[in-house]
């Protein structure tokens, strides 16, 4: 992707929390911040961010991994040294549609340790990623405390006190604003679907968004503004659209179908008009042809003997047929012409349908499963979650779809990091990189 492309200018420095397979760690590498910690705890995450450099440009440089529990990581030697930003997404099964909905008394919440970081390192700005569940009714209040113990991380929770007692405690706080600035946070959430973002996938999310309360950021330049839309989409695919001038080699019958079945738009409607402004939803076949970092490197097709004999097509690492796949009620594919469903890691780490692809071809058999469609491959779905195609992933090919699930995708990471860099700049919270030149 671009982000990844342009020459970094160190603007500061970030502790990376949760990071998985390396996808938010990237993206605020990519907008210029530097990393002092990444901290994980599972054993094939932490081989994929040992073989994958942050900069390729820069091999024999390596995240700086501290691997374990992070109830156990010791930021003492961090705490004369000024971060920048933290980062991280606490583990979204607790509050996963996918996974035991425990929630807060899940053992999984790790949102306690995020409020322990920044107690420990003040960072001037938090990042935090996690699953659209947590605005669900049954979680929506634990989700308020979430943010406010956020705004007020020193804070902290007797032992002896509930949440929701210590919640009450921090809202009379912040009503009262008697906590000086230097020890509280501004704190928003926002709603994100990351294909408005450039990403060929449809993933809603929530972003948790802080600044420390000193730095006077203003709130109204920090917007990410949405970038591509479902409806340019769909009017970039009418007949003579540009996305089949992007996809000319598409068989002509395959191209009909999908024309004959796009919805209507009104071109009348002003809101319609908007969205016909920005980039068109990025889709599979997008991804497959290469974008942004993959541009002009379209990943070859998988056969069928590649499907039955799991083998590596054209020597491209991860691009590896595998057997198997099937359709059903509740388990349908993704089709080429749409963002990709959400790629997820399930409770077990075994993805469901999101891993299935409808391919042109009708015939194709997939051994042990049916005809016409296949599982997508670990690098179609690190494609999906905007990895670079040099980041190859540690583990049997069950652990790495598992840490693409887990993974924030690198480009709405970027999306976000660079935007929190522009704020801090502005604000005079960091050096203007341009100055440093």
């Amino acid at each position: 992707m671009p982000e990844l492309r342009e020459g970094r200018h160190g603007v500061g420095t970030c502790v990376e929390l949760f990071a998985g397979g390396g996808g938010l760690a990237m993206a605020v590498h990519a907008a210029g911040f530097r990393p002092l910690l990444v901290n994980e705890c599972a054993k094939w995450a932490c081989e994929s961010l040992r073989v994958n450099p942050p900069d390729p440009e820069d091999p024999e440089k390596r995240w700086p991994l501290v691997q374990g529990d992070v109830r156990e990581v010791d930021y003492t030697k961090y705490v004369n040294e000024e971060v920048d930003v933290l980062a991280g997404g606490p583990p979204c099964q607790p509050f996963s549609l996918g996974g035991a909905h425990k929630g807060m008394e899940d053992e999984r919440n790790m949102f306690p340790e995020m409020f322990r970081a920044i107690r420990e390192l003040r960072p001037k700005a938090v990042i935090c990623e996690n699953v659209r569940g947590l605005l669900r009714p049954s979680f929506r209040p634990y989700f308020k405390y979430i943010l406010n113990e956020m705004r007020l991380p020193f804070e902290q929770r007797d032992e002896e006190a509930s949440w929701e007692d210590h919640n009450e405690i921090l809202e009379k706080l912040i009503a009262n604003e008697t906590v000086e600035p230097s020890k509280r946070y501004e704190v928003k959430e926002i709603e994100v679907n990351a294909a408005n973002y450039g990403v060929p996938q449809i993933r809603n999310r929530v972003l948790i968004v802080a600044f420390r309360a000193d730095l006077n950021i203003d709130w109204v330049k920090f917007a990410p503004q949405q970038t591509h839309s479902e409806e340019s989409m769909i009017h970039s695919m009418r007949e003579g659209g540009d996305y089949w001038r992007r996809h000319h080699t598409v068989d002509p019958d395959v191209r009909k179908r999908v024309i004959a079945n796009l919805p209507r738009l009104d071109y009348d409607d002003p809101k319609t008009q908007e969205k016909l402004k920005l980039a068109p939803w990025r889709t599979l076949r997008d991804a497959i042809k290469g974008i942004d970092e993959n541009e002009g490197n379209p990943l070859p097709d998988v056969t069928e003997e590649a499907v039955r004999e799991k083998i590596e097509v054209e020597g491209i690492p991860d691009h590896i047929g595998w057997p198997g796949a099937r359709m059903y009620t509740g388990h349908t594919p993704n089709v080429l012409d749409r963002p990709a469903k959400t790629v997820k890691a399930g409770v077990h780490g075994v993805p469901g349908g999101e891993s299935v692809m409808q391919l042109d071809d009708v015939s194709f058999v997939n051994h042990g499963g049916g005809t016409g469609f296949r599982y997508m491959t670990v690098r179609e779905t690190a494609r999906v979650m905007t990895f670079p195609d040099h980041v190859v992933l540690g583990g049997p090919r069950g652990e790495k779809m598992r840490q693409l699930g887990n993974a924030v995708p690198v480009k709405l990471g970027a999306v976000f990091s660079k935007a929190v860099a522009e704020a801090l700049t502005s604000s005079g919270a960091l050096e203007d990189p341009e100055k440093r030149k």
